[in-house]
């Protein structure tokens, strides 16, 4: 999944000089105790810890005792740890600008000490003993333990109490806590985490392989509902899982984002995934998804927040364009086959025997008519443009020619409510909502058809009045630097002072839109991502909703010709699972399950 970090050899502590602090985002914030918790297990990750034992009291508020068993502190460097600025993880201002540890400011000890009572045991494989340092009466003394470290945190915020009335219920910032350490757990599964509070065992992850450590943290469910990607783009590689469409939440509460192996929340990173799912996810719904993102040290700036969850790409556009492009790929159907949507939500893989033939493989079971007609060129009026839709399927398959048991959808045996079609596979019953399937195949063609023409301009509806509207300084500077792109995508939007935008013309196919909105939003899009990716984003936009007109409606009667050239388009379409808004377009009902409501074998 990720690569594993290895600990640099070990430095000696030492305070920074004055011109290099100067280039540190200081200001270490310690918010509340999970924020605690994530300084301290990043040092000791960078200690090169193996295994991590984080203790909590009443939330963390009370006490936290992180414990590890990495290279430990010599005795004589433990005061240094904990002034301000002292540390042993960077040196000069060229480490600093390519910084491969998950601490580098040394600030953390220094801060967390202002605030509560602090104490650190270490010990070396050289010493003899450990030395416990406390951080109030700077006496050090001797302790027993074993090589590693372990920091003790006591009544957080006993110096600052108007600091602690804002903490939460202590069940509240344990939640953060334990999410604090599930971050590093699944960034770092060659080391194994427990966390214990009020003196019950809370969690356990141990040592484990990348993909087992995904399981164990995020569980079963999301790597069934999940697809694997992985994908190298010059100087970085993004790899992780994405959530199918079907696992959407409602809460952005499962998207993690790693670069270099720390948990990031990084905007552009979020927008190239949402962006990846346009075409399949259904209204605010938000995708699940883990990101394992591998870049040059160099190539990314991690000191910009004091948090250090933020950070900065030399290369934005490459980074972004490559996270759309994994996440893409993996969400696209597979032309191996399709993946059947179970009844409850869930995508399993797909069962045997469930595998797209190609003409040549269909020819040989017998499907020869079948395999001509798809050897050939598609029929002119699938590439029609888009005001003349055809009001068929690719092509018309007899349903005497469908073999059951060598098609994913299988043969065609009915049409239910003018809605649905009723087929036969052979793992029993399928049931396609034929608006939606054929939504997703016309669409797919116009943007197949779109890109032919290599992007070629959207047909525009010229205003008989335009709109006006106020408009910021950045938005005229837009209108006036991107109009070429403006006008590509059917959109003439032009200054008619210094504060205010005329709108002359807007997309023909989105008439009766908020076409004010839909401008503001273009603008915005243009200034922050630029022009290649909001173009061809707003162009399939527009052709969605060219698609949602041009599909079969409801209550057409079908042929059983025509309901089987459906299933087949559905088969060699990418993305067949889902209509443009998310909906699934199909379903699958085993044969056990029918026999399940007939109690057929008991």
């Amino acid at each position: 999944m990720n690569a594993v970090l290895q600990p640099p050899a070990r430095r000696p502590i030492r305070e920074l000089p004055d011109e290099l602090v100067s280039q540190i985002a200081a200001g270490e914030v310690v918010e509340r105790p999970a924020s605690v918790v994530r300084e301290l297990l990043d040092n000791a990750l960078d200690a090169g810890a193996t295994e991590i034992a984080v203790k909590l009291v009443g939330g963390g508020i009370r006490a936290i005792v992180v414990e590890d068993d990495g290279a430990g502190i010599p005795a004589d460097e433990l005061p240094l740890a904990l002034r301000r600025h002292a540390t042993s993880k960077i040196a000069s201002l060229h480490e600093l600008e390519g910084v491969a540890t998950m601490g580098f400011r040394g600030e953390a000890l220094a801060a967390i000490a202002s605030i509560a009572e602090l104490s650190i045991a270490s010990r070396t494989p050289h010493a003899a003993h450990a030395q416990r340092l406390d951080a109030r009466s700077g006496e050090l003394v001797p302790a027993a333990r074993a090589i590693g470290t372990s920091v003790e945190v006591r009544e957080l915020f006993f110096a600052t109490p108007a600091r602690r009335k804002f903490l939460k219920t202590e069940a509240t910032e344990f939640a953060h806590c334990l999410e604090a350490v599930r971050r590093h757990a699944l960034a770092r599964p060659e080391v194994g985490f427990t966390v214990w509070h009020d003196g019950k065992l809370s969690a356990q992850w141990r040592r484990a392989s990348g993909a087992q450590r995904v399981i164990d943290v995020l569980g079963h469910e999301f790597v069934g509902r999940s697809r694997e990607l992985a994908i190298e783009s010059g100087v970085l590689r993004v790899s992780g899982r994405s959530g199918t469409p079907e696992a959407a939440r409602a809460r952005a509460d499962q998207q993690y984002v790693y670069v270099n192996g720390r948990f990031v929340r990084d905007k552009l990173i979020a927008h190239g995934v949402r962006s990846a799912y346009e075409d399949v996810l259904h209204g605010g719904r938000q995708p699940a998804y883990l990101l394992f993102i591998e870049i040059a040290p160099d190539r990314v700036d991690v000191n910009v927040h004091p948090t250090k969850v933020e950070v900065r790409f030399r290369d934005s556009r490459e980074v972004h364009q490559a996270v759309r492009r994994a996440v893409e790929t993996a969400l696209a159907i597979p032309k191996s086959g399709l993946a059947a949507p179970e009844a409850g939500g869930h995508t399993p893989p797909a069962p045997p025997g469930l595998q797209r033939y190609d003409a040549a493989q269909q020819a040989s079971l017998g499907l020869q008519h079948a395999a001509t007609l798809y050897a050939q060129e598609p029929p002119a009026r699938w590439n029609a443009p888009p005001g003349a839709l055809p009001a068929t399927f690719g092509a018309a398959v007899p349903a005497a020619a469908a073999a059951t048991d060598s098609w994913p959808l299988g043969k065609a045996i009915a049409q239910l409510a003018g809605i649905f079609v009723l087929a036969e596979n052979a793992q029993g019953l399928v049931i396609v909502d034929m608006h939606a399937a054929h939504e997703r195949i016309v669409y797919e063609r116009l943007k197949a058809s779109l890109a032919e023409r290599g992007g070629a301009t959207i047909d525009a509806q010229p205003l008989l009045i335009p709109a006006t509207f106020s408009a910021t300084a950045d938005e005229i500077a837009t209108a006036e630097a991107q109009a070429d792109n403006l006008h590509a995508l059917g959109l003439d939007v032009t200054p008619l002072s210094a504060s205010v935008l005329a709108l002359r013309s807007h997309p023909a196919a989105l008439a009766g839109g908020d076409v004010i909105e839909l401008a503001r939003s273009v603008l915005a899009e243009l200034a922050q991502f630029g022009a290649s990716s909001v173009i061809q984003r707003a162009q399939h936009e527009i052709l969605s909703t060219m698609a949602c007109h041009g599909a079969v409606r409801a209550n057409r009667q079908l042929t059983l010709d025509e309901m089987n050239a459906l299933l087949r388009d559905m088969e060699r379409t990418d993305r067949a699972d889902q209509c443009n808004h998310g909906r699934p377009t199909w379903r699958q009902i085993t044969l056990k399950e029918l026999d399940a409501l007939f109690w057929r074998g008991r």
